[in-house]
């Protein structure tokens, strides 16, 4: 069977889709969190350990986040981390040993700085079945 001419040029058309669909991060579901304020996930990060370990990091998109939003944000994340968070990370291998919440008010690749991004992160261990904060 002779490969077809037409594949190199898909392929490459495929690969041109690709790269355009790296540029701006798509950003998953609307969540609800006491604070009102519209949340939206960026992603789950699993292969990064945090500093107990196994982590689950769970990204969130807050647009307009201020530095004023702190003590709401923290309030938010624990209802995350109880409620979306925790029932996600049932069948996770390895096991996370935290749950790190963050929110951003722009969409940052997992791990580069952002000096002109307002973000807050919270970190909770697993135990029990429950989310229970730590110091971060």
């Amino acid at each position: 069977m002779r490969p077809s001419r037409a594949f190199p040029a898909m392929f490459l058309a495929a690969l041109a889709g690709l790269a355009g669909c790296q540029e701006e991060p798509e950003t998953g579901p609307q969540v609800e969190v006491p604070s009102g304020r519209a949340l939206s996930l960026i992603d789950i990060i699993t292969n990064a350990p945090g500093p107990e370990g196994a982590a689950a990091r769970f990204r969130f998109l807050a647009p307009e986040l201020t530095s004023e939003d702190a003590e709401a944000a923290a309030a938010d994340m624990q209802v995350l981390c109880d409620s979306f968070a925790l029932e996600r990370t049932v069948g996770m291998v390895p096991a996370p040993q935290q749950i790190i919440i963050s929110f951003a008010d722009a969409a940052v690749p997992f791990g580069e700085a952002a000096p002109d991004v307002v973000q807050f992160f919270e970190s909770f261990r697993i135990e029990n079945g429950a989310c229970v904060w730590e110091v971060f």
